[in-house]
């Protein structure tokens, strides 16, 4: 019978003899922790052996799979802000995480990967579900270490948590031999308090601050790019009354999508491949362009040879790499979104830019024409993407959390979802990972449970995470799931349509029956295959009080537009 009781820390506790893996637990509840997403295995047995006594105290979901795990883990993270944490065992249990680790490291997700390692004398030996993830993971993350001796943890977990949360987010990952699991230490538990090594913020330099105010102050045409570096600073109030103040019209990169609600006067769209057209259009005529918190991806920037030339740069970056690292900027301003944009907001002078502004709305005109109003059609005879989209807005009203996966459903949600609140978009962007979406749902919802959070997916990415149906039977995780099935693999198709001559080479899905493996699973279901039934089962699905599966058969050929070819200026945005 165990003796050790594992608490949270209200204060400097005393030192307590204890095991590796009850130190690992007691790490993660000192931190905060309160839920965990993971899969057991040989090496890890420790750990989980030792969260048994805790479960009152620290919640384990079991996943179906480790990628699941880790998915789960951002999805959690993304919602709530706060760091997500996954467990998984040596070998193959660790390489399954590193998908969702690369995902969350360009997406700055910070996440907390524990895995189990062999014991320490068989390290390099190519023992039993030995794997060298440091080594495999050290590309991915913020920082990884491995843990040979028990004393070591406290340290570790700690420093992790640090790392993960501090500056620019990001995943780190700690594998622990299971020696060290094993072994008795005395545990006192310290937060991190930083390294000289590490400083990951820059202080505010306010020269930079005033240079960037006299440009903005003297431009005729300033335009905002607004990426998810507001959302990770909490800077959306101060992103707001920035913008507002000087008449700014702003864009967002699918990162930054919710920071601002969608139906401010000021937000004039997404910008990007497949964004709205007067963003992407007007980028190359703005004199000013301010850049806050993204990173100027090459899927917002098309062509750099022939990006915004005619502008001056001011970009307002938490990270010194980024800067001038694809974009020139005339004026960096390195520091915290939140800190920068309140210093900036005090020297700009209130404007209202109309005949600027007018601009936006006339490319959104355009737009309306050529491309929304077919999209979202009623009396079109086959249904798209951008109605089941615009049903869920009117169920919702905004308030709910989308997630979606990766394809063609994606840049739909993305160019059609509304929102309220901020931390409502939850998307893989930067890896542009299929099979996000399921799993990143179950985390979302757990980190929010009294939000409704809806996982838009295509029938191709459904299938590569569809066991992590299992994990919502089990823990009984009211997700509603709509996944538009178009029986191809859409975006892959749409470009092999539009650049490969129609040459559908292994994008055609046969798909299985939807509904007889969801129904396996006890989660309610329905299929809809007119629109006449359409907005019914919507409101039907936003209404029902556990998980909930809608499958919509949608146009098998329909394309998303507008579109940036490959190659192409922003300037040369496609309408059809």
């Amino acid at each position: 019978m165990r003796t050790l009781e594992l608490t949270r820390s209200e204060s400097k506790p005393e030192t307590q003899t204890m095991s590796g893996a009850q130190a690992v637990v007691q790490a993660l509840i000192d931190e905060g922790t309160e839920l965990m997403f993971g899969y057991p295995g040989g090496a890890i047995m420790p750990v989980y052996d030792a969260l048994y006594d805790v479960e009152d105290k620290l919640e384990h979901v079991l996943t179906r799979h480790e990628q699941g795990a880790v998915h789960a883990a951002q999805g959690y993270a993304r919602a709530t802000g706060k760091v997500g944490v996954c467990l998984a065992t040596s070998g193959p249990g660790a390489t399954n995480l590193i998908t969702g680790i690369a995902d969350a490291q360009i997406d700055s997700t910070p996440l907390v990967c524990i895995t189990g390692q062999v014991h320490s004398h068989l390290l390099g030996t190519d023992a039993f579900q030995e794997t060298d993830v440091i080594g495999i993971s050290m590309p991915v993350t913020k920082w990884n270490y491995q843990v040979t001796r028990a004393e070591e943890i406290p340290e570790a977990i700690a420093k992790a948590f640090y790392i993960a949360r501090s500056g620019k987010p990001g995943p780190v990952l700690v594998d622990i031999t299971k020696d060290a699991q094993f072994e008795q230490l005395d545990y006192a538990y310290k937060p991190f308090g930083g390294m000289r090594s590490y400083q990951p913020v820059s202080a505010l330099n306010s020269k930079a601050i005033e240079q960037a105010a006299e440009l903005i102050n003297s431009a005729k045409k300033p335009f905002v790019l607004f990426g998810q570096g507001i959302i990770l600073s909490g800077a959306e109030q101060e992103f707001k009354t920035f913008i507002e103040k000087a008449g700014l019209p702003a864009a967002w990169t699918i990162m930054g999508l919710s920071a601002l609600e969608s139906d401010h006067y000021l937000n004039v769209g997404m910008l990007g491949m497949h964004g709205n057209y007067g963003p992407n259009k007007l980028t190359n005529e703005c004199d000013v362009l301010i850049a806050v918190g993204m990173r100027f991806d090459d899927r917002v920037t098309g062509d750099l040879s022939r990006y915004a030339k005619q502008a001056k740069v001011v970009h307002l970056e938490i990270d010194p790499a980024e800067i001038n690292k694809n974009v020139h900027a005339d004026v960096p301003v390195l520091g915290d979104a939140k800190a920068s944009l309140k210093a900036l907001t005090e020297l700009v002078e209130p404007k209202s830019n109309e005949e600027w502004l007018a601009c936006f709305r006339a490319l959104e005109r355009e737009e309306r024409e050529a491309v929304i109003n077919e999209e979202l059609n009623p009396s079109s005879p086959i249904m798209t993407m951008g109605e089941v989209i615009d049903e869920i807005n009117t169920a919702s009203k905004g308030d709910a959390i989308v997630v979606t996966d990766v394809g063609q459903h994606q840049m739909v949600a993305c160019r059609y979802a509304k929102f309220n609140e901020s931390k409502s978009m939850i998307t893989s962007g930067g890896l542009g990972t299929m099979g996000f979406c399921l799993p990143a749902a179950i985390g979302a919802k757990m980190g929010c449970p009294e939000k409704e959070v809806v996982a838009v997916i295509g029938d191709g990415g459904f299938q590569m995470t569809i066991q992590e149906l299992g994990t919502i039977f089990q823990a009984k995780t009211a997700v509603k799931i709509v996944v538009l099935n178009n029986e191809f693999l859409g975006m892959v198709r749409q470009w092999q349509e539009l650049f490969f001559d129609k040459r559908y080479a292994s994008t055609t899905m046969v798909n299985p029956d939807f509904q007889t493996i969801v129904k396996g699973y006890g989660i309610r279901t329905r299929k809809v295959e007119v629109r006449e039934d359409l907005a019914e089962a919507v409101a039907e699905m936003m209404m029902y009080e556990g998980s909930y599966f809608l499958e919509v058969l949608v146009g098998k050929e329909n394309n998303v537009f507008p579109m940036v070819p490959t190659g192409a200026s922003v300037s040369e945005i496609r309408l059809k």
